[in-house]
C-alpha cells in the first residue's frame, strides 16, 4: 500500500501542566490514532499510551483494529491491577486504518472524526463518528436539540472509556468507507472541537494547502479560542486511487491511437491528391 500524505501535532494547551493526549501513525501499514488520557497525577498519560502501544503492536499482528480497541481496553484493566498507573485511569481513542482504497474508523469516547470532502459544496465536513457522550445520548432520545449541545453543562461527560472499570468490554463503534480522490479524514482529541466550531474548522481546512499546514492552523484557532484542554490533531490525505490512474492512462493511449489514426488519414489523402496531380500532366 502506497505511504499516504499527512500531518499531526499535539499541544499541551494553555491551562494543563501535563499532556494526557498521545498519538500514533504509521503511514506504510496505515494506521493512525489518538488517545486522550484522563485520571489525574500523570494516570491520564499512562493509560493514554497503554492504548497507543497496544493498538498498535495488535494491529501490526494482523488483529483487526476494533479487536485491537478492545484489547488496549483490558491490557489498561490489567495494568490498574498490577498497580501500574492509578486506579480509574482511562483513556479515549479515535483510529484510522487506511487501505488502497477504503479506510475504517474505530472509536471509544469522545475523540473524533471527520471527513473533509471539498468536492462536495454540501458536505465538505462530516463528522463521522459519534460521541460516546451524555449529551449525545440526551441528543439522541430527543431530550434536547442540537443547538443546546454546545453549551451543555454535562457536555464533557462521557459514556465509556477505555480502562472503565466493573466492564469486561466496551462498545468498539466502526464506520467504515470509500476514499474518494481530493479527500482528508481528520482525527482529534476533544481539545480541538471544544474551542473550535465545525464551520472554522472547516474554513480552516479549506484554507489549508496540505495536512501539516491544517494541523499548525487547526491547533493554533484552538489555542486562540482558549486552550482549556490538550489538543492533538491528525490529519490524513487520501490516497491516489489507481483507477484514476488506470484511466488518466486510458485517455492517453486512446489520444495516441487518435493521434496515429489521423496522421496515415492525412498521408493516405496525400499519397491521393499526388496521383490525381501526375495523372493530369
Amino acid at each position: 500500500m502506497p505511504s499516504l500524505e499527512y500531518g499531526e501535532g499535539s499541544d499541551t494547551g494553555n491551562s494543563r501542566s501535563n499532556n494526557e493526549d498521545t498519538y500514533f501513525s504509521n503511514s506504510d501499514k496505515g494506521l493512525w490514532l489518538i488517545a486522550d488520557g484522563m485520571g489525574g497525577h500523570a494516570a491520564g498519560e499512562v493509560a493514554s499510551a497503554i492504548a497507543r502501544d497496544t493498538i498498535a503492536e495488535a494491529f501490526d499482528d494482523g488483529m483487526p483494529l476494533s479487536d485491537a480497541v478492545q484489547k488496549a481496553h483490558s491490557t489498561i484493566l490489567q495494568a490498574v491491577n498490577d498497580e501500574i498507573g492509578a486506579p480509574g485511569m482511562g483513556s479515549t481513542v479515535v483510529a484510522l486504518q487506511s487501505k488502497t482504497d477504503d479506510y475504517e474508523v474505530a472509536w471509544v469516547g469522545d475523540s473524533r472524526a471527520y471527513l473533509w470532502s471539498p468536492d462536495n459544496p454540501e458536505e465538505r465536513l462530516t463528522q463521522i463518528t459519534t460521541d460516546h457522550s451524555y449529551v449525545q445520548m440526551l441528543l439522541a432520545s430527543g431530550a434536547i436539540k442540537e443547538e443546546e449541545v454546545a453549551r451543555h453543562p454535562d457536555k464533557n461527560i462521557i459514556t465509556q472509556c477505555l480502562g472503565v472499570q466493573d466492564i469486561d468490554q466496551v462498545k468498539v463503534d466502526t464506520v467504515q468507507g470509500h476514499w474518494q480522490k481530493g479527500q482528508w479524514i481528520l482525527l482529534c482529541s476533544d481539545g480541538l472541537n471544544e474551542e473550535v466550531d465545525d464551520d472554522t474548522i472547516a474554513e480552516i481546512l479549506a484554507q489549508a494547502n496540505n495536512p501539516g499546514n491544517a494541523v499548525e492552523r487547526l491547533i493554533a484557532k484552538a489555542l486562540e479560542s482558549g486552550g482549556h484542554d490538550n489538543v492533538t490533531v491528525q490529519v490524513i490525505a487520501a490516497p491516489n486511487s489507481s483507477n484514476v490512474e488506470t484511466a488518466e492512462l486510458a485517455v492517453l493511449v486512446d489520444a495516441t491511437d487518435s493521434k496515429q489514426r489521423n496522421y496515415l488519414l492525412y498521408g493516405l489523402l496525400a499519397a491521393a491528391l499526388l496521383l490525381l496531380l501526375l495523372s493530369m500532366l
